[in-house]
């Protein structure tokens, strides 16, 4: 009886260190804790290890497992702060374009807005008086006064509630993205996506309050393609006219961009499972 007993405590002993080797390499699994509370049954009974316990554990190279984004308290402060930075940019700065470009600040109007847009949404800029782009880079950037009716490039005139509503799936989309797919440690993609939304919540403010969106940043003025070559019945290599959201949308979609590439090239390399060489089989109850 007493070398039964010894012989107990020993495999016991062994099973345990084992173990805490393997808590230690973060491999532990809660069927192997719980073969352990076995082992110290009622009655110092010592019971067979489960038959469905691992015999062995794998080890993949070491990996840190983070808090996903939707519960990052930093995380969402991140987000919230660039998403208000970038709204505040957006509307500021239409608000200094449409005082300063003119010889007098500029009072939009929805009503007059939604009478010219009536007869033909491409009527709207009509509202604004014949005025000389201020050069701020000479052959690089004017601004410009623009009222556009659809979404970025001109696309879509008068489709102004699809283009709310699609704004509006779009930020929901973006919290997806932002709760889904990233994690405490993913800070380009939170900024990323709080650029995003930002500059969507501010061409939805233009689109709600006046009926269209106010631009005014003009780049490229007068580069024209070599050769006359024409995009869309133009020679003007760039004749859209922008504002700060459209700006920081296709900053933030860059900035996504670079982050899924890089999120899918670490995946791909990393190495495949091999076996743990500091766990070996558990020791089976001799009968």
């Amino acid at each position: 009886m007493n070398v039964a007993r010894r012989l107990n405590v020993a495999r016991r002993l062994n099973v345990t260190r084992r173990l805490n080797v393997a808590r230690r390499l973060n491999v532990t699994t809660p069927r192997a804790r719980r073969t352990t509370l076995l082992h110290d049954g009622p009655h110092g009974k010592d019971i067979t290890l489960s038959s469905d316990a691992p015999s062995t554990v794998s080890l993949r190279s070491p990996v840190t497992h983070h808090v996903s984004g939707w519960r990052s308290r930093a995380a969402w402060k991140l987000l919230l702060i660039v998403t208000v930075l970038a709204l505040v940019a957006d509307l500021a700065s239409k608000h200094l374009a449409f005082h300063y470009v003119l010889d007098q600040p500029f009072k939009l109007l929805r009503a007059e807005v939604m009478q010219r847009a009536a007869q033909d949404p491409r009527l709207i800029n009509t509202l604004i008086p014949s005025h000389e782009p201020v050069v701020v880079i000479p052959e690089v950037l004017n601004f410009t006064l623009v009222l556009n009716p659809g979404a970025v490039f001109g696309i879509g005139p008068g489709q102004r509630w699809f283009f709310v509503a699609f704004t509006v799936v779009a930020l929901g989309f973006g919290l997806m993205m932002f709760a889904k797919w990233t994690t405490s440690r993913d800070r380009a993609a939170h900024a990323a996506i709080g650029l995003l939304i930002g500059g969507g919540l501010g061409n939805l403010y233009d689109r709600l309050t006046y009926a269209c969106v106010r631009d005014f940043i003009h780049p490229l003025p007068g580069w024209t393609w070599p050769g006359g070559f024409t995009i869309r019945g133009t020679t003007v290599i760039w004749p859209y006219v922008s504002n700060v959201a459209d700006a920081l949308l296709l900053v933030g979609i860059a900035i996504l961009l670079v982050y899924l590439w890089r999120k899918d090239r670490v995946v791909a390399s990393s190495p495949p499972a091999r076996p743990n060489p500091a766990r070996e089989a558990l020791p089976a109850r001799p009968e």
